[in-house]
């Protein structure tokens, strides 16, 4: 019996050192700096925002251009994926227009010339199966010398509330390209915006003290100001209730019917209150 039970001890040993190792083997793998770290840049630029989404390789000794980038090949701009560009509005690229969106961002380097590109595949990983068809922008600069860099690197510089420049530098060279923003035309968008929803803020308070038994009064006169800046059924509806509750009963019922029409068609209004509007005018006559 002593053989079998020293193989058995054995056994279960080698099964303990196992189970012992296997937490370590689970582990994730180190944390170690990658070949060419993740990098984001951003800019706002008047009403409007800018990224620039990449991955920055180093010279580490090697020659760039003409090197370990080719002259006049598409690049993807970037080590491990294409280079993402993003903008929160419509902008000009190189005087080129382009829609608010995410890109690509690709370059065909060369000697005295370089083109620039942005397409619409933004999740490119490179040149492979590139889509000309899908370019949104095309255009040419001149490269410039650099101090060197040993990463490449993208940053906006010039800012102002309607030009940019988006460059790029690395390996003791430069390229730079103009942006263009329509910042006014975005401004005054937003302002009518804001003002034609500005009847909000005086509905919900006429509302709230309708609701609440607060003073009738002042809720009518807050309901007076937000249909003055935009008539909808909602604070229409209010002010005839609020006219309802002072007694107003006429003025009460000509409010409900100018509620109804502009109501009409509005499928909240017609799903879940037109009912209740009818039976407060019958009440009301």
């Amino acid at each position: 019996m002593d053989k079998p039970n020293a193989a058995f001890h054995a056994c279960w040993l080698a099964a303990a050192a196992v189970l012992a190792a296997a937490p370590a083997l689970a582990q994730s793998a180190p944390e170690l700096p990658d070949a060419s770290p993740r990098a984001r840049v951003e800019q706002r630029v008047g009403v409007t925002d800018f990224a620039v989404d990449y991955a920055s390789p180093g010279v580490k000794g090697r020659t760039i251009w003409g090197g370990l980038v080719p002259w006049d090949e598409l690049w993807r701009t970037g080590a491990n994926a294409a280079t993402r560009f993003e903008a929160s509005r419509d902008f000009t690229f190189g005087g080129v227009a382009v829609p608010a969106g995410t890109y690509a961002l690709y370059t065909i380097p060369g000697e005295k010339e370089w083109t620039v590109i942005l397409n619409s595949k933004a999740e490119a990983s490179g040149t492979r199966d590139y889509d000309e068809a899908l370019e949104v922008a095309r255009i040419r600069v001149t490269p410039q010398t650099a101090g060197a860099r040993e990463r490449m690197t993208f940053f906006f510089s010039d800012t102002t509330d309607d030009t940019s420049r988006l460059d790029l530098e690395w390996a003791e060279l430069r390229v730079s390209v103009p942006i263009g923003i329509k910042t006014n035309k975005h401004a005054l968008a937003s302002i009518d915006a804001t003002l034609a929803e500005a009847w909000r803020p005086h509905f919900a308070a006429a509302r709230y003290l309708l609701q609440t038994g607060g003073d009738l009064d002042t809720a009518l006169g807050y309901a007076d100001t937000s249909i003055a800046v935009k008539p909808t059924w909602w604070n229409t509806w209010v002010r005839a209730q609020i006219l309802g509750k002072l007694g107003r009963n006429a003025d009460a019922v000509a409010g409900a019917r100018q509620a109804q029409e502009l109501g009409k068609g509005d499928p909240i209004f017609e799903g879940f209150f037109a009912a209740s509007v009818n039976e407060a005018i019958a009440g009301w006559q």
